[in-house]
């Protein structure tokens, strides 16, 4: 079946725990994307799109941080989970809880919050304390939509692994007995808008990423290919958390454009 794919037209890439993990970039992975995006892949234009769900910062923070590592990204080629929670806010015409850090607030301009009757919950270690999850828990309790940027379990920092917004997510879901709207990665939504305007199908587009179950497995369901890289929040016998299993499991960024460049072109 994989020979019937159509040509690749597209790659997804992952930021945190991919490219770079906080301040550091991966090893080579600048020289990496250099390759995949300057060469423009041989005869055939490929789009190259980054994905993420983080919640830390804005976009244009987080297009700062990049730049100063040495990544050549344009703002308009970064799709985050904000973007599409921001998009469902306007959708549903609510004014939301923001449980998000500060840091990622300009996403939300414009946006009512006064006499909330919504909850947005993304990465926000400041406000997971009692008072601000209890008034959550009320808010949904009444009726307003749980929104979720996204249910990381944990992800990868200096000192090691951390927390991320998913268990405080599902301490919400199971205390109300309600269900979130999950926005961000492994939803097939979020990869399907991440493609939009590219003019390319699932089935053209590859993804790279440190998370096995959000970026892989959530692109696979898509239709995409997944890579997963062993750097990040990579953890060894993640690839068999997933059925199906990575269409390829790589040391880092730079083996999966190697790849990407001698078999998928």
């Amino acid at each position: 079946r994989m020979a019937a794919r159509r040509a690749l037209k597209a790659v997804l890439v992952d930021l945190s725990g991919t490219l770079h993990v906080e301040d550091s970039a991966v090893p080579g992975a600048q020289e990496a994307l250099k390759r995949i995006s300057s060469d423009r892949l041989r005869s055939a234009p490929v789009t190259v799109r980054f994905v993420t769900n983080t919640t830390k910062e804005c976009k244009r923070d987080l297009l700062e941080r990049l730049t100063k590592l040495g990544f050549d990204i344009a703002e308009h080629e970064i799709f985050t989970s904000l973007t599409a929670a921001r998009n469902l806010l306007e959708q549903k015409q609510v004014r939301p809880l923001l449980l998000v850090d500060d840091k990622a607030l300009p996403d939300f301009t414009g946006i009512s919050t006064s006499d909330p009757n919504a909850v947005v919950v993304g990465l926000a270690p400041e406000h997971f304390h009692y008072e601000m999850m209890n008034r959550a828990f009320r808010l949904v309790l009444d009726g307003a939509p749980l929104i979720a940027i996204h249910k990381a379990r944990y992800f990868k920092k200096k000192d090691g692994l951390a927390l991320g917004p998913g268990p405080f997510v599902s301490g919400l879901e199971y205390a109300t007995d309600t269900k979130a709207t999950v926005v961000g990665k492994p939803e097939k939504t979020f990869f399907l808008e991440a493609l939009r305007g590219t003019d390319c199908a699932p089935e053209e587009a590859v993804m790279i990423g440190d998370d096995c179950r959000d970026d892989v497995g959530g692109a696979q369901n898509a239709g995409m290919r997944g890579i997963l890289v062993r750097t990040g929040k990579y953890r060894a016998a993640d690839e068999d958390k997933i059925n199906p299993a990575p269409y390829l499991t790589c040391e880092n960024f730079p083996e999966a454009v190697e790849h990407i460049l001698e078999h998928l072109l």
